[in-house]
């Protein structure tokens, strides 16, 4: 049982005490179901990615949902920009082959965490590509990212996005990659790399390798979706350790 529980993240062989559980288990979960709700009520600190974002110029826009409490109660607010934001990026520069949209969505600590590591592992398998000015959106939802990259004329959009806490997971980094941006979307027509956030999932170069793979294979064929499989090369998964393995 030592084995297994060292193996993974889930609330397996915690004894009992009388009929409840152990004080040292019921802790546990009183602390981890703490920081996941932290997780979702934290603001993203938008000073702070421009800082870790060193050299990339910046957008920040936010959502039609004006509080946490909107955004929460309300997820079609979420997946729509404001009037101003829509304003500046139709100003910007158009025409990019992509945009990274970093959008706080459920959880800020991942994006704060590691949204810069993978936006600069990612640009050092994108040579030749036309990136725009990384865009920082609050109270996001992942389809944000679609009336993003229309306002911007992109013709791809990566929305890196804090993930929905588990008890076990209050800092998941999930990445969804939309040919032809455009709002009304399906989530049909995305591919999503979920569970960034090494050292207990996905590393950083695994997963720029793995996006700049759905990339390149995006823009070849014209479509992300259903319509593009993930054939990448499953060699690479070597880079991600395997505790159930090791232990």
């Amino acid at each position: 049982m030592t084995r297994l529980r060292a193996a993974t993240d889930a609330r397996i062989g915690l004894g009992r005490a009388g009929a409840g559980l152990p004080t040292a288990a019921m802790l546990a979960f009183q602390s981890d179901h703490a920081l996941a709700r932290d997780a979702v009520h934290a603001p993203m600190d938008a000073d702070a990615l421009v800082g870790a974002l060193v050299g990339d110029a910046t957008i920040t826009v936010s959502s039609c949902a004006d509080s946490r409490a909107a955004y929460l109660q309300r997820p079609d607010l979420g997946r729509r920009l404001d009037a101003d934001s829509v304003e500046r990026l139709r100003a910007a520069e158009q025409g990019h082959d992509l945009v990274i949209v970093i959008g706080d969505g459920l959880s800020a600590r991942a994006v704060q965490a590691h949204a810069p590591a993978v936006v600069a592992a990612l640009r050092e398998r994108l040579a030749g590509w036309r990136i725009a000015p990384i865009v920082l959106a609050r109270q996001a939802r992942v389809a944000l990212g679609d009336e993003i990259g229309e306002s911007l004329g992109a013709a791809m959009s990566l929305m890196l996005i804090g993930e929905r806490p588990g008890l076990s997971s209050p800092d998941s980094l999930g990445a969804y990659l939309t040919w032809g941006p455009r709002s009304g979307r399906a989530d049909s027509e995305r591919n999503c790399v979920s569970n960034i956030r090494p050292p207990r999932g996905l590393s950083y170069e695994a997963t720029a390798a793995k996006l700049a793979w759905l990339l390149h294979q995006a823009r070849a064929r014209a479509l992300t979706g259903v319509g593009l499989k993930d054939d990448f090369d499953p060699a690479l998964a070597a880079e991600v350790p395997n505790r159930a393995l090791e232990a």
